[in-house]
């Protein structure tokens, strides 16, 4: 019987090495944080598509192992690419469904609870009938409402209250005339009387606002809207985010177009608030497995989009009830409103 030849032990070292460049590139988009770079120019970007990531290396996995079968020396050449192809789809996959896959967590409905609409309206697009019914339709005692002017959320009043649901309008904007950089916020006056604090600060071009109870009683209500991460406003977007997350402390209930998923957002959270993904708040998203759902843009599925609009929380709330609304995808925004309610911890 023939002996086989022997291969050189210069390919298994090389397809160790190569392989091992392949699992470091393909950590730094499947868990980013490890190297500090969630935050940076196209990395951010990238991780912004999970599914999309691990459906690549799901390709490149099945192509390597392909391969695998032409020689000896391809084995052992392609062989640790393999492994960290392999790897890299196990880790990334355990991330991706860990955050959760579910659309919608029915609320409860309970009376001390408060039900949060948020809703990144294109610059009013909508139109303030199908916005008003949508709050009507979840019952919401605060709308949140980027990119909806202090207009359009005064005639969203008027509907409500035609229907018995009279409310607070309050609004901000880092340019008027300017529909994208105004957000509006929407109290229900059951809640008690609240106001605009300017005292905070504001994210850097597109308006946030915050409300806090005039008499002190109640959580305060933050309607959120940092820059997006293109190539100008990268450092722009990275303070909004950090400006963000020291204002989601005390009592306080978040919500909003954030322009940044929960991998973009590690390494923020308040390290004295356990459990926290945020300064000192939960994601109500991840709280009930719905993280991995994405929000922007809407009309595609949501498996594959990015996850940037939130509702969020600090310790004296518990999320009872969440969803990614999808019967808006015709609407008129490109991003998909989100629902949280939210219960007092007894």
């Amino acid at each position: 019987m023939p002996s086989r030849k022997k291969i050189s032990p210069a390919w298994a070292i090389f397809g160790t090495i190569f392989g091992l460049a392949v699992f470091i590139a393909g950590a730094v988009f499947i868990w980013p944080q490890w190297f500090g770079l969630q935050r940076e120019l196209l990395i951010s970007q990238a991780i912004s598509f999970r599914l999309v990531i691990l459906i690549g290396i799901a390709a490149a996995l099945v192509v390597v192992l392909l391969i695998l079968l032409t020689s000896r020396r391809i084995r052992a050449l392609f062989a640790g690419t393999a492994i960290a192809l392999s790897i890299l789809l196990l880790a990334g996959g355990f991330n991706y469904l860990s955050r959760g896959i579910s659309p919608a967590t029915p609320a409860t409905g309970a009376e001390e609870a408060i039900r949060v609409l948020a809703w990144n309206t294109l610059g009013n697009e909508p139109g303030s009938p199908t916005i008003a019914q949508l709050a009507l339709d979840y019952d919401a005692d605060v709308i949140m409402l980027p990119e909806t002017t202090q207009d359009m959320g005064l005639e969203i009043a008027g509907l409500l209250k035609e229907q018995g649901k009279p409310m607070w309008v309050i609004s901000n904007t880092g340019a008027p005339g300017y529909r994208a950089a105004e957000t509006t916020l929407l109290i229900s006056a059951d809640l008690g009387e609240y106001q605009i604090n300017m005292e905070y600060g504001d994210t850097s071009a597109l308006a946030t606002v915050i409300a806090e109870p005039v008499d002190g009683d109640g959580p305060r209500f933050v309607a959120a809207h940092p820059i997006a991460p293109t190539q100008e406003y990268m450092e722009q977007w990275r303070s909004d985010l950090e400006w963000l997350s020291t204002i989601c402390e005390g009592n306080t209930i978040m919500g909003g177009d954030f322009n940044a998923t929960l991998d973009h957002m590690s390494g923020l959270e308040n390290p004295d608030a356990p459990g926290a993904d945020f300064g000192a708040c939960r994601d109500a998203a991840q709280d009930l497995g719905g993280a991995s759902m994405g929000t922007w843009t809407s009309g595609r599925p949501p498996q594959f989009v990015p996850a940037i609009d939130h509702v969020m929380s600090t310790e004296q709330w518990e999320t009872t009830g969440f969803e990614v609304i999808q019967r808006e995808d015709r609407a008129g925004s490109d991003h998909r409103p989100v629902f949280a309610e939210l219960t007092p911890v007894s």
